[in-house]
């Protein structure tokens, strides 16, 4: 249902918005982790590290699909906030087209370029092969990640977030239901993983994508609108192109990081896989509440609402730490049994105990991430798109350049210790930019 979220008291109306969102992360995030789970579990630990070892350059696409979804949601929210329907509707359409283009461009790259990815992260032999074989069938599948993705992102920016919610819990069972299948009855192993994520992503897409056409033809306009428009890529292209830089800025950024930690051998990459699975959950719960912000703060903007975007972003600073709490306890206290969720019987010790010590140095500073990140959803809400990509390229420069430094002297340990440093010197800055107040500035005449 397409809500205007403009209208009540901010902190309910965020909550409302925003707790679909986190029922749908919950459901993504429980597929992604299920690959690992199953993986580990059915087909060994060197399937559990081939399928982490090619997860950073699959967060590249995923980086550009999620970078795309942004720009057209801020865009759109603010048409939608502002009553301006007919340019909404040709956002959406401009956004689709575009999307198609894109994607098939990228999946067409992807699929040449999957062995020269594989060797730019010197993937181990032991598993390179399992991990080039995965990586390509998620590629072959990414026309379907990007526009689900995109059809997500303007659905929330039309106040609908329960759509999704149902969309992503359906897929959700299907990719858990058919990994088991492949993986534990036909012993497929990795490729199993990946074609169960291919299937189960492919029916959602292309459901969301009728759902979405349907709801836009009860939403009246009296003016015309285009189905595509050159000058509306551009305004799109504003948000997104910065978005898509900063998401995959961040992916190239855990790509050097993979590759670091590919050099302590496959038994520290299959801990790290886990570990970094469980962490990313975390990561984007925050995330997720960000965008709910960053629709809520585009659409009560483009309202001319600047005060009620400054509540929400209260609300929603308040709604970061409560989520941090469970993810700490979870972590920090039971990391050891979260990582075995991950090992098969005769997984090594130091796969466990890589995972454990990750989780126990970043737990503690998601209070510190969630901050951050609910702020640059504001930030970009606002379409105050420089200050919101400082921020970011500071922690991913930072975590990157302090990995290779404190490795050389603590080891792998030097690596995890990286992120809550980044952390929190960008945390730091993302407050900084918010208190300038020059996000609000060109929305205070309306």
């Amino acid at each position: 249902m397409i809500k205007d979220l403009t209208e009540g008291n901010p902190q309910k109306v965020l909550w409302q918005f925003t707790i679909p969102m986190f029922i749908s992360v919950i459901f993504q995030q429980l597929y992604n982790i299920a690959d690992s789970v199953i993986a580990g579990k059915f087909a060994g630990e060197d399937a559990l590290a081939a399928v982490g070892a090619s997860y950073p350059i699959t967060m590249i696409f995923m980086a550009i699909a999620v970078g795309s979804n942004v720009g057209c949601a801020v865009v759109i929210s603010q048409f939608f906030g502002a009553k301006e329907y007919g340019k909404m509707k040709t956002a959406v359409f401009t956004t689709l087209i575009s999307s198609v283009v894109l994607s098939a461009v990228l999946m067409v790259a992807g699929l040449l370029g999957t062995r020269g990815l594989m060797e730019m992260i010197h993937t181990p032999e032991n598993i390179f092969a399992d991990g080039a074989l995965y990586l390509r069938i998620y590629v072959g599948g990414f026309l379907f990640l990007f526009l689900y993705n995109v059809a997500t992102g303007i659905f929330t920016s039309l106040g609908d977030s329960k759509t999704p919610l149902y969309f992503l819990i359906g897929s959700s069972l299907g990719n858990i239901a058919l990994d088991t299948w492949f993986v534990a009855g036909f012993q497929w192993g990795v490729a199993g993983v990946a074609w169960a994520t291919f299937i189960a992503q492919g029916i959602a897409c292309v459901l969301a994508l009728l759902t979405l056409v349907k709801r836009l033809r009860t939403v009246e306009t009296a003016e015309k609108y285009d189905i595509f428009s050159f000058s509306m890529l551009k305004k799109i292209s504003m948000i997104a192109v910065p978005s898509i830089l900063q998401q995959s800025f961040v992916s190239v950024g855990n790509i050097f990081i993979q590759s670091l930690v590919n050099s302590f051998g496959s038994s520290v990459i299959a801990g790290y896989s886990a570990a970094i699975k469980l962490n990313t959950f975390s990561i984007t719960c925050f995330t997720t509440l960000g965008n709910g912000v960053s629709s809520f703060t585009a659409q009560n903007l483009g309202a001319g609402k600047v005060d009620r975007a400054r509540k929400g972003l209260g609300a929603g600073i308040k709604m970061g730490l409560l989520t941090a709490i469970p993810f700490f306890i979870a972590f920090f206290i039971f990391g050891q049994n979260m990582v075995q969720l991950f090992m098969s019987g005769d997984a090594s010790a130091l796969a466990s105990d890589t995972g454990i010590t990750f989780l126990r140095i970043v737990a503690p500073f998601y209070f510190v991430i969630s901050i951050k990140l609910v702020i640059d959803g504001m930030l970009r809400g606002a379409g105050a798109m420089a200050s919101f990509m400082i921020a970011t390229f500071t922690d991913l420069i930072l975590r990157v350049i302090l990995s290779y430094i404190m490795s050389a002297s603590l080891g792998v340990t030097g690596i995890w210790m990286s992120w809550p440093i980044g952390w929190s010197i960008a945390t730091a800055l993302s407050v900084i930019f918010y208190w300038r107040g020059k996000w609000a500035d060109k929305f205070k005449a309306k």
